[in-house]
């Protein structure tokens, strides 16, 4: 079956970094775009990136422009998000899905706080 199993969350202070790594299974995952979203406590899930299958589009939500980078093995079956600078308001849980939304892992908790 497809899975898509996240890592690399955690606690981080205001500013610091952190990369999420998402592995992927039970897909041809160089078919596939990829993204990650998010959501915090009270909001709604929101797109913070996405990247085509080859990795030649990549779109990203204007909040995270400047400061998150994703990116993608295709031989590893992994997509990444580096994430910089890190502020408060990118506390969320965040989950890696497959462009078309079919898939979906089970998220990583992201918390930025001093």
């Amino acid at each position: 079956q497809v899975q898509l199993v996240e890592s690399g969350g955690g606690l981080v202070q205001p500013g610091g970094s952190l990369r999420l790594s998402c592995a992927a299974s039970g897909i041809i995952f160089s078919r596939y775009g990829m993204g990650w979203h998010r959501q915090a406590p009270g909001k709604q899930r929101e797109l913070v990136a996405r990247i085509s299958n080859t990795g030649g589009t990549i779109k990203y939500a204007e909040s995270v422009k400047g400061r998150f980078t994703i990116s993608r093995d295709n031989a590893k079956s992994t997509v990444y998000l580096q994430m910089n600078s890190l502020k408060p308001e990118d506390t969320a849980v965040y989950y890696c899905n497959t462009w078309d939304l079919t898939y979906w892992g089970q998220g990583t908790q992201v918390t930025v706080s001093s």
